[in-house]
């Protein structure tokens, strides 16, 4: 009878699992129009130059089923905004020194790691020659990812890409910090930190609430080097470990890694979030800033 009891303890609580979340979507036609007819008619800060930007798409970790639709949301975005030439990738090697170089800015697109080490590059090259080549290649392919923002170049990141390298102390300095774990998908409301700041104009001054996973940082986050844009209330979200923590969570931000800048969007999880025209703005806007088309206050909050 207990067994019984347990089984259907452990169904019902499955269930309310899978409630949580919402349901995939597929990349259609229809939606990938809909995106179109959301996404902004042209860029928000004038640009004379067209940007060469690398999307890197790959994960050897966590699959965030979200990675196409967002590969095909800065598709479309920037398709009808014009101002960028895009390469799609899944293919680390393109990470290299010399070939970084050709572009203005790179792309994280929810590169989740997997693993002891949380260390792509090792998990990639791990599995064509041996242990000791395997961490060789996969330190010179991080430096060189580190240099090129260290030297100027643009990173924007969203959502899981903060775990590309979640266990390099260097990485969470130059991304502002590394993912710590997520409570539950659930309602969020997402609140701008500075209306007025001219990466989240596209939200109108009024926050926006959607379904998502609200992500927890540690390491270099807790030196706050970093502009904060938009944040969640702790008091509001289900499930923290530490609720007398911080009283707010921020979930996204800008700053300077070096020469470089740096734009980290959590929001969002979820493909249903990007029916928000809003958002999508937001997005285009983080790619503007980090090719260098924004001026505007970066200031550390950590500095206050």
């Amino acid at each position: 009878m207990k067994k019984i009891v347990a089984l259907f303890i452990l169904f019902f609580t499955s269930i309310g699992l899978q409630a949580q979340s919402l349901p995939a979507l597929e990349l259609t036609d229809s939606w990938l129009q809909e995106i179109k007819e959301k996404a902004p008619e042209k860029l928000s800060f004038p640009s004379s130059e067209k940007h060469k930007v690398l999307v890197f798409s790959l994960h050897t970790g966590f699959d965030h089923w979200v990675i196409p639709f967002a590969e095909a949301t800065v598709k479309t975005i920037v398709d009808k905004a014009g101002g960028f030439e895009v390469t799609y990738t899944k293919d680390i090697n393109l990470l290299n020194k010399k070939n970084l170089k050709q572009y203005d800015a790179v792309v994280l697109n929810n590169n989740c790691s997997i693993g002891d080490k949380r260390d792509m590059f090792w998990d990639v090259f791990k599995n064509e020659s041996d242990s000791l080549s395997a961490v060789k290649k996969s330190g010179k392919f991080e430096k060189s990812l580190l240099n090129y923002v260290r030297k100027g170049g643009g990173l924007m990141s969203l959502h899981g890409g903060i775990v590309m390298q979640n266990k390099s102390a260097e990485f969470s300095e130059m991304m502002g910090g590394s993912f710590e774990y997520h409570p539950k998908q659930q309602e969020i409301e997402v609140k701008l930190v500075d209306a007025k700041h001219p990466l989240v104009q596209a939200f109108e001054g009024v926050s926006f609430t959607h379904k998502d996973e609200p992500y927890i940082f540690n390491n270099a986050y807790t030196k706050k080097n970093f502009k904060p844009l938009l944040y969640f209330e702790a008091s509001k979200i289900e499930g923290l470990r530490n609720p007398d923590g911080d009283a707010i969570r921020y979930v996204s931000w800008i700053k300077n890694y070096g020469k470089g800048r740096v734009f980290y969007s959590s929001p969002s999880h979820n493909a249903q979030s990007f029916g928000n025209p809003k958002l999508l703005k937001f997005f285009l806007d983080g790619l503007q800033f980090v090719v260098g088309d924004v001026d505007c206050d970066m200031s550390p909050l950590g500095s206050e």
